[in-house]
């Protein structure tokens, strides 16, 4: 797998017109989450639903970009869960064109290695209960089913995974 850059959303129509595009090459997610149709995501519901995330206390929307400046996937996080305190990882989503190249375990380690770095103990996400793949992903990283929930935003059935970090 190839270097990834990481860097913060700054939302210009250039990034809306890109997570437009890697949301449209995932209508298997979609159909699953069910926020968006799969066949027409607006960018102006797109922008206004990142927007609202970014605003979060601790949260932090990040695009991956290859070194020819190409976005891969994007990277949504935040720092301390309201519940928990733990870092979670929101959002991992990759090019529906590089599905299974390695892109998103890279990204993926890249996260866990962040916060391993800031001495963090363990990090977070949820995955919901439909997304067998990404289910299987996760469990192939080393993550580990910690508790079943709905998410908090759309009261969908979610799978919660831990993984611990190490300095």
């Amino acid at each position: 797998m190839s270097t990834l850059f990481l860097s913060p959303m700054r939302f210009s129509p250039r990034e809306i017109t890109e997570v437009v595009d890697l949301y449209a090459s995932n209508p298997e997610y979609w159909r699953a989450a069910g926020e968006y149709d799969a066949g027409s995501i607006p960018a102006g519901r797109v922008e206004a639903d990142l927007r609202a995330e970014a605003a979060a206390e601790g949260a932090e929307i990040l695009l991956a970009r290859d070194p020819q400046g190409r976005l891969n996937g994007m990277l949504s996080l935040l720092d301390r869960h309201p519940v928990d305190g733990l870092p979670w990882i929101g959002l991992l989503m990759i090019h529906g064109d590089l599905h299974g190249r390695g892109v998103g375990g890279t990204l993926a380690g890249m996260a866990e290695q962040r916060f391993s770095h800031e001495g963090r103990e363990g990090l977070r996400l949820a995955v919901l209960e439909s997304n067998a793949p990404a289910l299987r992903f996760w469990e192939s990283r080393g993550w580990r089913e910690c508790d079943r929930r709905p998410d908090i935003a759309h009261g969908r059935p979610c799978i919660v995974l831990h993984k611990a970090l190490s300095a």
